[in-house]
């Protein structure tokens, strides 16, 4: 039997991943999915806020501090990401060349 474990979530990850539902328009599964999380769990967030209370707490959980980052530094990371996602995939095709060349070689 698979054993599982408990994954905790902060109060900030609650609110964003509601309001990522909220304003993306995409069913409420597509977006638990994409997250990782049970799809219940994003309605139970979202009734929580709703009721003017915070999500549950984790007991884990650090108080949330809202740091909005600027357009400048938002700008540098997604173009740090872009470099680092061009490696990868640099990398990846270099290997399924490399797989190619091994399974071509004579026995």
């Amino acid at each position: 039997m698979a054993s599982t474990t408990k994954r905790w979530f902060t109060d900030e990850f609650k609110r964003e991943a509601v309001a990522l539902w909220e304003t993306s328009g995409r069913m409420q599964t597509e977006v638990a999915a994409e997250l990782g999380i049970m799809s219940t769990m994003l309605r139970r967030w979202q009734r929580k806020l709703q009721e003017g209370g915070s999500p549950p707490a984790s007991p884990a959980a650090k108080p949330s501090v809202s740091t909005m980052a600027s357009p400048a530094d938002q700008a540098s990371e997604i173009a740090r990401l872009r470099r680092e996602l061009d490696r990868a995939r640099m990398k990846r095709d270099i290997l399924k060349k490399a797989v190619g060349i091994f399974a071509e070689m004579p026995r």
